[in-house]
């Protein structure tokens, strides 16, 4: 080995191309091969979202419908199925608040749970809920639970 063989690892090595904007004598000086004029060949330019050139938006062209309500409350629907389930798997045993639903995955921290009457409920369970359909509050009582709305 002698040192006229030394090179780089491959690929470590980039070629950088010739340096824009550092005179005329470099080849691309001038406009720095930004062109003539316009938005784009300016400093501090960027794309806002959504622009086409200077066409309608999509966004602008398209017509908008429908109202949304401010006051709309969200709730997080769990099915007695899904309760069913959760006893089933010994995860949930006489009670049900919203802490355990919590600790088992099922509704998030700051939701709002309603108990929806899909499947049906063989265990008899305390469940505490915001809220509960007719026939979710029916299977409950049916199997010997208590259903307490907060």
């Amino acid at each position: 080995m002698d040192l006229s063989k030394l090179k780089p690892a491959e690929g470590s090595v980039k070629n950088q191309g010739k340096r824009i904007g550092r005179g005329q004598g470099s080849g691309k000086g001038g406009t720095a091969t930004r062109g003539h004029k316009g938005a784009k060949s300016r400093s501090g330019y960027s794309k806002k979202l959504g622009f086409e050139g200077g066409q309608m938006p999509l966004q602008r062209r398209v017509p908008k419908f429908g109202f949304t309500n401010i006051n709309r409350v969200e709730y997080q629907g769990v099915n007695l199925d899904k309760l069913q389930q959760l006893v089933d798997e010994k995860k949930i045993n006489d009670t049900v608040n919203l802490d355990t639903l919590m600790s088992v995955g099922v509704t998030g921290k700051n939701d709002l749970v309603k108990i929806l009457g899909r499947g049906e409920l063989k265990a008899k369970l305390k469940v505490t809920a915001h809220k509960f359909t007719a026939s979710a509050k029916a299977a409950i009582e049916a199997a010997g639970g208590e259903a307490v709305t907060l």
